[in-house]
């Protein structure tokens, strides 16, 4: 090994180039600080807590963990480790913070500790409270700070004093039963990763009480370590029981009063809003996904009333920001309608066809701040891109310039823009105050080795979204090259973006000698609702077939050797890829697929019930869109084709499991692969020799199947 820096080595130490990159803002009203996490370098893992003096352009540290902690490393509990595995979050530090109103107090956990920062006297204390801190926040007025801690949710003085329990489990209460933390269904799927609110006068809190007792069991083994006892983890696949969650409005005192709402009808809690505009906001959602209910919360009686209802045919998304109440009291909230997604305020549409609305960012009295990509009747095509645009009655107006991947924060006057471009490695985060550049947030974060040239197009009757990228130095007329299909292929997993490092592996995997072809087929976001949707009951059909629909029609037009195309993917990709291979053998002759689900009935409710339907009510669906069983194997085709399978052993996510019984079938129908189990390693591989040694065993593999020097 020679002491150059390779990219596979280079793309694991800074964990995919996040690491030195500013990220988490927070805004003070009074514009005058902004907070955000960074570490000090770009293979730092550690976070700290920054400000950035408006004013001044100045940054200082307001509180670092190496000097609170002493030195000492990191000790993780159970419940923020697995926070972090929902959150897929690799680093070490501050990796979340939450603050006041004025945003002047902020409190974090490390090692289980309780500190506070005062971002404007830049000092930071712990507060000696009891160990196993998680998710601690500060009332919205500063004086206390709330955290869940043992199955309760305890809340103490901004100065250390009057610590106490206001919720937690009681006598007779089976185990299982926790206060203030989202369960792993809310925190997996539906991005609601918080289990208590405060109210905005900090007086009291809604606390999500779950009970985990009706989750059926399993056990997560490490075969290494013969010596350990297996992990025991509740996990609610499809058809089998979830997690129950009651909601309670608690005073500070202890006091509790139920929300009442219909769960039985209404089990998901997937929404809570809170603001001094109304009252507080709950988005419930029905089992089977196809209705919702947005209900007021009395809170004296805790009793509810609806505000809307939504219903699909299909399925109903959960999208970021909403349902929310403007400052006079409209709800916001956003919506598929005749085939477009749109912003509603109230009853009016505020977007149109243009525009396919992604998030709601911020709400003030003039505007709505929302993210959104181009809608199905967007004037230019605008491929991968995500535009920033401040809505109101009147029009709308698009704060984000220049191709790329944008988004925002506000508060007041200011307005903190991070902007990626196809061309320029990293984020760049600009500040605006009063619509004018008041500075910018530097990146410390490491400069690839290579750089990624994607050319994003369209291919295909169905115009699906692609990047192409071909070896650096490639010439017209070196002839065809060896394809690498390098997809994610599902839902909520957008690749084709306006992202330089969105591409780097890509490329990588480019620059050993293949075209890399990234295509986001049916199911992807980004389009319409009608093309997310469009993979209802058939994962198996439609993202494969759009696959191959895009490979076919790219050939056309860039060097493609078609008899010797590869595919890869993680996840969903992992099961695109296995997909791939054994259905069709004639289009794609190897794969490489990282921890695939290969039985959508060892996975999770939410997700695959949104999609598939309940298993014992279409057995025929979850057959057809499995790997392992008989109708799913059926489709296997030959000739057999090289697979490689890549699994960790200590994924709670997509378990172990899924790749040992895709083993076991190919086995029993005599079909080759080869299994790469990897000891310790969970859904993510945040393992630096293990992820920078896992690009070079599948560029191995894939050189070996397809016959390549």
């Amino acid at each position: 090994m020679t002491g150059q820096l390779t990219f596979p080595r280079q793309h694991a130490r800074t964990q995919r180039f996040t690491l030195g990159a500013p990220r988490a803002f927070t805004v003070s009203p009074d514009g005058a600080r902004l907070a955000f996490l960074r570490t000090r370098s770009g293979t730092d893992r550690a976070h700290l807590l920054w400000v950035h003096d408006l004013d001044t352009g100045r940054e200082r540290i307001a509180a670092d963990p190496a000097a609170l902690l002493g030195g000492a490393a990191e000790e993780l509990s159970a419940e923020e480790r697995a926070r972090r595995e929902r959150s897929r979050e690799g680093s070490a530090g501050i990796v979340g913070y939450a603050v006041d109103d004025a945003v002047e107090l902020a409190a974090f956990a490390l090692s289980g500790r309780l500190f506070a920062a005062e971002l404007r006297a830049g000092t930071a204390r712990e507060l000696h409270v009891p160990s196993g801190v998680v998710d601690p926040r500060p009332s919205p007025d500063g004086r206390h700070i709330a955290y869940a801690m043992g199955g309760a949710l305890r809340v103490v003085g901004a100065d250390g004093d009057g610590d106490r329990a206001v919720a937690a489990p009681e006598p007779g209460d089976p185990e299982g039963v926790s206060h203030g933390l989202a369960e792993f269904i809310a925190a997996e799927e539906m991005q609601r990763s918080r289990g208590f609110w405060w109210s905005p006068e900090s007086d009291r809190l809604l606390v999500a009480r779950v009970d985990t007792s009706p989750v059926r069991r399993w056990w997560i083994a490490d075969p290494a370590h013969p010596d350990r006892e297996p992990a025991e983890v509740g996990y609610p696949a499809a058809g089998t029981a979830n997690a129950e969650v009651r909601l309670f409005l608690t005073g500070l005192d202890g006091a509790r009063t139920e929300v009442a709402w219909d769960r039985e009808r209404y089990p998901y809690l997937a929404r809570v809003h809170w603001s001094a505009a109304g009252p507080p906001l709950l988005l419930v959602q029905a089992r089977d996904q196809r209705s919702q209910l947005c209900l007021a919360v009395d809170t004296a009686s805790g009793a509810t009333r609806m505000v809307h209802a939504d219903e699909d045919p299909v399925w109903l998304e959960l999208f970021p920001g909403v349902p929310a109440w403007t400052p006079d009291g409209r709800l916001v909230r956003i919506a598929d309608e005749a085939g477009k997604r749109v912003l509603m305020v109230g009853d009016r549409p505020l977007t149109g066809p243009e525009l396919h609305v992604r998030a709601v960012l911020d709400v003030t009295d003039d505007d709505v701040l929302i993210s959104a990509s181009a809608g199905p009747e967007a004037p230019e095509p605008a491929i991968g891109e995500i535009h920033v645009h401040r809505v109101n009655g009147r029009g709308m107006e698009r704060l984000s310039e220049g191709r790329g991947v944008h988004s925002a924060v506000r508060s007041g006057g200011v307005v903190v823009l991070s902007s990626t471009s196809p061309t320029d490695p990293g984020a760049t985060v600009r500040i605006h105050r009063d619509g004018k550049p008041a500075g910018v947030v530097a990146s410390v974060a490491d400069r690839p080795v290579l750089t990624a040239r994607a050319q994003l197009c369209e291919a295909g009757a169905r115009r699906i979204p692609c990047a192409v990228l071909l070896p650096s130095g490639h010439r017209e007329g070196d002839g065809p090259l060896p394809v690498l299909m390098d997809p994610y292929g599902g839902p909520h997993g957008q690749r084709v973006v306006a992202a330089h490092n969105a591409y780097l592996t890509s490329q990588w995997f480019a620059d050993q000698g293949f075209a890399v072809i990234v295509a986001d087929g049916r199911g992807t976001p980004g389009r319409s609702p009608g093309w997310e949707k469009a993979v209802a009951h058939d994962f198996a059909g439609a993202t494969l077939d759009d696959q191959v629909e895009a490979l076919q029609a790219l050939a056309g037009n860039h060097p493609l050797d078609l008899t010797r195309v590869a595919i890869r993917g993680w996840s969903y990709g992992g099961y695109l890829a296995a997909l791939a291979v054994l259905r069709r053998p004639d289009v794609f002759h190897a794969g490489v697929a990282g921890a695939p689900v290969t039985d959508w009935r060892l996975y999770d409710t939410h997700y695959t019930e949104r999609y598939l339907g309940l298993p014992e009510e279409q057995a025929a669906v979850y057959a057809a869109n499995s790997l392992v069983t008989d109708e799913g194997l059926s489709g296997a085709a030959d000739p057999a084709r090289p697979l490689m399978v890549i699994h960790g052993l200590a994924d709670d996510n997509v378990v172990a499991a899924h790749t040992l019984r895709l083993s076991s079938a190919l086995l029993a129908a005599g079909r080759p692969h080869e299994v790469l189990p990897l000891s310790g390693v969970t859904h993510m591989t945040p393992q630096e020799q293990v992820a920078e040694n896992l690009l070079l065993l599948q560029v191995d593999f894939l050189k070996r199947s397809l016959g390549l020097a």
